[in-house]
């Protein structure tokens, strides 16, 4: 029973020196002196607020993507012991020392290094030679501007290394297609290409550009296999469902999966927050959820109450109202009601609190038991500190003369009666019986009179003038058939009223109150509002200094400095190996003039190399010239400040070609030993040449050593290039 005893067990173990060889390399260039320089470098004071604001527990909103690689370089602060207290406020600001460094650049450091070895995996995969993917990836390895991007605290190197993730595991499940459909390694790598690629989304929404590409390839397969005469209807649906689990609701479950840890994170109140609806706001600990904690869940009569505009741009505002009024004439010569001014006021005062009142009934408190506003309700508002009631009429409004002026009404005994009836419409109602919910419900305030809606000037918030406290117009708007955020307010603050003497009553609307109801959004509806924000939420587009178009990239005519020693030489530029940039555009031209070449004449029925390899030359235009396009053609279309860092994903893909390239020529157009004698010559003094401007350059790539004002005179290479020279 125990005879398997009397043997050794063995494990043998295949290595590929190739592989390990390229790793260590990659470890190496990317690892070496990772903490210097001991300073903020250029993007690092961007994305180092967000790593504090996660120590932390801050809620924070950032338009430039999803949270997943903000996650990551917080990983690297909490790995370290980082406590989130430093100042990002200025590059080149020396690092104190809570602040680990070498631990915040550790995951994009280690991403740009397993990049290398990935660059070769992806060649062999695709069936080149294990020369051409080696030749892949010391390309990879030595080309600066990957280098310098993937040594700071960033976010390309770690979108790059997903994205060429999901390239591998697509290309090794399709090639296990062939002879082990459905077995584990076949799910496994189709289950990993789904998991990278949401990956790649959740880091940058540039991530999004190859994912699209894989899916057309996965598609195409597909549409190739219905023909296959071999495969049962039944297979074809199996085939089918597993390519929609791995590669779309994979995906999708774990691009939400970031949102849910990210907003499990964040939970602490903090500026960022004030963009957010008071829905949001109130879920968060801190903040608007002291206030609202406890409050009543349902307006009633009686309800005292501040309304916020849901829109929330130019900033967010409360229906306000003072005891001034409006002039009896504008700058401009049209006159005025001279009723009380109403406007919207961005910040929080007991002028914003108002009184819910029942128009058949005098009373100002809450009944017991309450009675509560339901949709389709006709209610008066009543200003709580003047005991005014809100109102509108056919007088033009201060600043947009096409809407009504809101006012709260003054009796002057002229024929001006007031018009103080308004329906409650919720419009995020389930159904026409629901009742009117504190901070989860969006209503409209539809004039009874007039049919105008109470909103938000249409010029964006119009800013009244200096008798108007600068404060924002709001007015009454007619033409209300359309649904527009500016016509749409919610509860924030809610109490029941108690006190029917104007005197208890401002002491009332002073104090805070606490009830016995609590508010929680739903992660989905957190989710969704938080995601419509990232892709609205528009920061104000200024032109950079280092900023440049994607017509620039191509040939590297700009540069990006983002480190200068503060009294030395030494300084840090994204600069990339230029013979390597301008060698993958002669690789792209070469590969479209073939293809080209070899579409007409195969048309004619004239084959210049076999079908394995011009299928190999195809699929290999897919992955490459594909990945290129759609990670560099989409800039041409976004609005949006650019830099050079942004084509460094389509960089990459191009780079792949070239090897991919230079085997075709040697294999196919040089026929003769002669010929390949001399190409292999050419292709090696080519190699020697890159590895020369990788050392050249190499100062400017890792900051050091410093260089002389004449070696960095020597660095500028292009008229364009921005070689920072101290004046002596």
């Amino acid at each position: 029973m125990l005879g398997f005893l009397k043997n050794p067990i063995v494990v043998r173990a295949e290595i590929n020196m190739n592989l390990l060889a390229l790793t260590v390399m990659g470890l190496i260039s990317r690892l070496r002196g990772l903490s210097y320089p001991r300073a903020v470098v250029f993007d690092e004071v961007y994305y180092g607020q967000f790593v504090s604001l996660y120590m932390k527990r801050i809620f924070f909103v950032d338009d430039s993507g999803p949270p997943f690689g903000h996650m990551l370089l917080a990983l690297g602060g909490y790995l370290g012991g980082f406590d989130g207290n430093f100042l990002w406020n200025r590059i080149g600001t020396e690092y104190s020392l809570n602040v680990p460094v070498w631990s915040l650049r550790l995951l994009p450091a280690l991403a740009g290094a397993l990049s290398v070895p990935l660059a070769y995996q992806i060649l062999v995969e695709m069936h080149f030679s294990h020369c051409a993917a080696v030749g892949a990836a010391l390309l990879i390895l030595l080309e600066n501007s990957l280098i310098t991007q993937s040594r700071f605290m960033l976010l390309e190197s770690i979108l790059i290394f997903f994205i060429l993730l999901a390239v591998l595991c697509f290309l090794k499940f399709y090639n296990s297609q062939s002879y082990s459909a459905f077995s584990v390694r076949w799910w496994f790598w189709l289950l990993l290409t789904g998991v990278a690629c949401s990956c790649a989304v959740g880091v940058k929404y540039m991530g999004l550009f190859t994912y699209m590409l894989l899916l057309v390839v996965a598609g195409l397969h597909f549409w190739h296999m219905i023909g296959d005469q071999n495969l049962s209807n039944v297979s074809l649906v199996c085939h089918f469902l597993a390519r929609g689990l791995a590669l779309i609701i994979i995906p999708v479950t774990m691009y939400l999966t970031f949102f849910y840890v990210h907003l499990a994170l964040l939970y602490r109140s903090g500026p960022h927050d004030q963009i957010m609806t008071s829905a949001f706001q109130a879920s968060l600990e801190g903040g608007l959820a002291r206030i609202t904690q406890g409050q009543p869940l349902e307006v009633a009569y009686g309800s005292q109450i501040t309304l916020r505009n849901v829109l929330g741009t130019p900033m967010q505002c409360w229906l306000h109202s003072h005891k001034n009024t409006y002039p009896i004439r504008y700058d401009n010569g049209r006159g005025s009601s001279h009723q009380q001014q109403v406007t919207c006021y961005p910040f929080k005062d007991v002028n914003n609190w108002w009184i819910v009142k029942d128009p058949g009934m005098q009373q100002l408190v809450v009944s017991n038991p309450p009675r509560p506003v339901r949709h389709g309700h006709i209610v008066q508002l009543v200003h709580g500190i003047t005991t005014r009631y809100l109102n509108t009429h056919d007088v033009a409004a201060p600043l947009s003369p096409h809407a009504q002026e809101v006012s709260c009404y003054i009796d002057y005994n002229i024929s001006m009666p007031a018009q103080n009836l308004w329906r409650v419409e919720i419009v995020n109602r389930e159904s026409d019986t629901d009742a009117w919910k504190t901070i989860l419900s969006e209503v409209r305030f539809v004039h009874v009179n007039t049919s105008a809606v109470l909103k938000v000037s249409a010029r964006g918030g119009a800013s009244l003038p200096e008798w108007g406290y600068r404060q924002l117009e709001v007015v009454g708007e007619k033409l209300s058939k359309g649904y527009h955020q500016s016509m749409v307010w919610n509860v924030e603050e809610h109490r029941y009223g108690k006190s029917q003497e104007q005197k208890e009553r401002e002491v009332e609307l002073h104090s805070p109150t606490q009830m016995d109801i609590s508010k929680n959004l739903s992660f989905m509806a957190k989710f969704a509002e938080l995601q419509w924000k990232i892709l609205t939420l528009k920061n104000e587009e200024t032109e950079h200094k280092y900023s440049s178009s994607a017509l620039d990239w191509i040939t590297m005519d700009t540069n990006i400095a983002y480190w200068l020693h503060p009294t030395s030489g030494a300084q840090i530029h994204l600069i990339g190996n230029i013979l390597i940039w301008a060698s993958a555009n002669v690789a792209a031209l070469i590969y479209v003039c073939l293809s080209l070449w070899y579409l007409v004449r195969r048309r004619r029925r004239i084959y210049d190399i076999p079908e394995d390899a011009w299928q190999l030359w195809v699929s290999a235009g897919r992955i490459c010239v594909g990945g290129w396009a759609v990670n560099y053609l989409p800039f041409f279309l976004m609005e949006k400040t650019l830099f050079l860092y942004h084509y460094l994903p389509a960089l990459t893909f191009q780079i792949l070609l070239i090897p991919i390239v230079l085997q075709h020529l040697s294999n196919h157009l040089c026929r003769s030993l002669l010929s390949k004698s001399m190409f292999n010559a050419f292709v090696v003094a080519w190699f020697s040449s890159v590895y020369l401007v990788y050392c050249t350059f190499s100062p400017v790539t890792y900051g050091d050593p410093s260089l002389s004002v004449a070696e960095l005179k020597d660095l500028r290479w292009k008229d364009s290039w921005n070689i920072l020279i101290r004046k002596q």
